[in-house]
């Protein structure tokens, strides 16, 4: 193998990694954030969520299985750049329809190998995530410092118009047909109308600048608010959709980004994690039944709840919203972060990891069971969901 291009890595605090060359030659900037996961890496690459982030790979081999035509989550790679430790020399797996680095270069992903990626993910959990340039075109970590300090932050970034789709689509329910969603698209991933489709719910998928009227005039039963990159509080026009679906009371299922902006329009505020939660192996506690998911997360930001940010949930503790009263009905057991939110008196609740989780874990699948079970029980009360 021929000896790789080098490629230096600085952090906006001046901290500068050494490595080589990976995917494209160039030069990129983002946010630096770290993901966990042992495996799913074109999952991660996939997920329009990471959208203007340089992703650090903790596990030390990437590449391993390849990449195939089916295991994609959107329609392209959505990271700003890829930092990894050890790339695969050869991929092997029965699936594999190409290589890695050969699709990182083919669409233009700057990465650097070669790194300490567990030094760099100390630095990160100590200091927070934070701007970072990549480069194997420019060999002076000074003038590489200057770029990165004046890139954009993601505090106050607005993306979601720049991942989302632009035409609606459908995609249709497996075997009968019970219940039809309108999917409002901030960056939503190909696995979530898969897993709503097993469950005979067809799903339209909807861009994000969508209206009120443009959901419901799909027919749908149910509205549900995807994940997607970008600050929160910033999306205030999903937010006052949020509302009017909840004044509706049309059924309402919202995740990660979703789910932050569920909390916003029911009062709640929005704020930066320090280093985020990214990867498979994150521990919730779902308070209705007292179990203990291991659930895949992407979030940078959280949701804060009066009372609860930085200290334990008080137990079927609720909370007097706009529309009635709200519990946090998950939690993260690592740092106590609002994981989920349930409203009492409309049909709405929210997660803000991912049960959709591909390549896994799957231990929070029966979330849309919660969902179709919220739009049936609806329908059966004779509640509007169509008006």
């Amino acid at each position: 193998m021929s000896r790789r291009r080098p490629a230096i890595l600085v952090l906006e605090d001046g901290r500068t990694f050494h490595g080589e060359a990976y995917g494209s030659v160039g030069e990129t900037f983002g946010e630096a954030v770290f993901n966990t996961g042992m495996t799913g890496y074109q999952e991660t690459l996939t997920d329009p969520s990471y959208h203007r982030q340089v992703v650090v790979q903790t596990a030390p081999h990437i590449g391993n299985t390849g990449v195939n035509v089916d295991d994609d989550e959107s329609r392209r790679i959505w990271v700003a750049g890829y930092v990894v430790r050890d790339p695969a020399r050869v991929s092997s797996n029965w699936r594999a329809t190409g290589a890695l680095e050969d699709r990182l270069a083919t669409e233009g992903v700057v990465g650097i190998s070669g790194v300490d990626t567990r030094a760099l993910t100390r630095h990160l959990r100590d200091r927070g995530a934070m701007r970072v340039g990549v480069s194997s075109v420019e060999d002076d970590p000074q003038a590489l410092l200057e770029r990165v300090r004046r890139s954009p932050q993601m505090l106050g970034a607005d993306l979601s118009a720049e991942v989302t789709t632009t035409t609606p689509y459908v995609v249709d329910a497996e075997g009968e047909h019970r219940f039809t969603v309108a999917a409002l698209d901030l960056g939503i991933k190909r696995n979530v109308p898969r897993r709503l489709a097993t469950r005979g719910v067809t799903t339209h998928v909807l861009p994000a600048g969508s209206t009120i009227e443009d959901l419901l005039a799909t027919g749908a039963d149910a509205v549900f608010f995807s994940p997607g990159p970008g600050d929160p509080a910033t999306a205030d026009a999903p937010v006052a959709l949020a509302r009017e679906v909840m004044r509706r009371e049309v059924p309402l299922f919202g995740i990660c980004f979703g789910s932050q902006i569920l909390g916003r329009a029911l009062g709640f505020g929005t704020y930066k994690l320090g280093y985020g939660h990214r990867g498979i192996n994150q521990p919730v506690l779902d308070r209705a039944t007292g179990k203990v998911e291991v659930t895949s997360h992407n979030h940078g930001f959280a949701v804060e709840v009066p009372g609860v940010r930085g200290g334990a949930v008080v137990p079927d503790q609720v909370i007097d919203t706009d529309f009635g009263g709200v519990q946090v009905s998950h939690v993260c057991l690592n740092d106590n972060v609002v994981e989920g939110l349930r409203a009492r008196d409309v049909p709405a609740f929210t997660v803000q990891y991912h049960p959709e989780a591909a390549a896994g874990p799957h231990d929070a699948d029966y979330l849309f069971d919660r969902f179709a079970e919220l739009i049936e029980g609806r329908a059966l009360s004779g509640g509007r969901t169509n008006a």
